[in-house]
């Protein structure tokens, strides 16, 4: 059987549940978690805007 994996970002205005719940209705299911700040630069300087969060989905195919 081969495994299909796909990242999932969860949006700026969703919950991590919420996203769990997209990736269930795609018939994914979690096998990681990524995360990774988010920056912007003020003044010449990077400042952090928000943290960056990706879940990996693995669906088995037949």
């Amino acid at each position: 059987m081969k495994k299909e994996t796909k990242w999932f970002e969860v949006e700026e205005n969703e919950t991590i549940t919420e996203c769990i719940e997209r990736m269930t209705k795609d018939g994914f299911q979690i096998a990681g978690r990524r995360e990774e700040p988010l920056f912007a630069e003020v003044d010449g300087q990077p400042v952090p805007v928000r943290q960056l969060i990706m879940l990996k989905g693995i669906k088995e195919l037949k």
